[in-house]
């Protein structure tokens, strides 16, 4: 994977892709807990340069819900949205909204070839709903 893309195989690639694969929307401090636990004293910078080469490279994605900090999935290329929740701020994906990517069209795109739309859906999870109701 990480040679299709013209990157050098080396461990802290290694165990971040697969942190990010394993984690899907882990923000960094996470990641970089995982990644320690996998390899031990490898650091925060190298876990950000990491990350920044793997988005670079579109094997990963940098998602940034409003109110929360980035976050990194492995789902790429399919133009998914996510759906958050207000109370305890669990991500799930979901699948296109409407029709081929970008899945949506605006009423006017201003001269622009639009190829992705970003669509955050907020509501309750079923865990926190549930809580609400009880």
């Amino acid at each position: 994977m990480l040679r299709g893309v013209a990157l050098r195989v080396t461990r802290p690639r290694m165990a971040v892709l697969s942190a990010v694969y394993e984690h899907p929307h882990a923000d960094t401090d996470s990641l970089i807990g995982v990644v320690r636990a996998s390899l031990g004293g490898v650091s925060h910078q190298a876990v950000y340069d990491v990350l920044r080469a793997l988005t670079t490279a579109g094997l990963i994605r940098r998602i940034e819900p409003p109110g929360s900090v980035a976050r990194y999935e492995a789902r790429v290329g399919d133009n998914h949205h996510h759906v958050v929740c207000r109370s305890c701020g669990v991500i799930a994906d979901v699948d296109c909204a409407v029709g081929p990517a970008p899945c949506l069209t605006p009423s006017d795109d201003h001269g622009f070839v639009i190829d992705e739309a970003e669509v955050v859906y907020r509501g309750l999870c079923p865990d926190c709903s549930t809580a609400t109701s009880s």
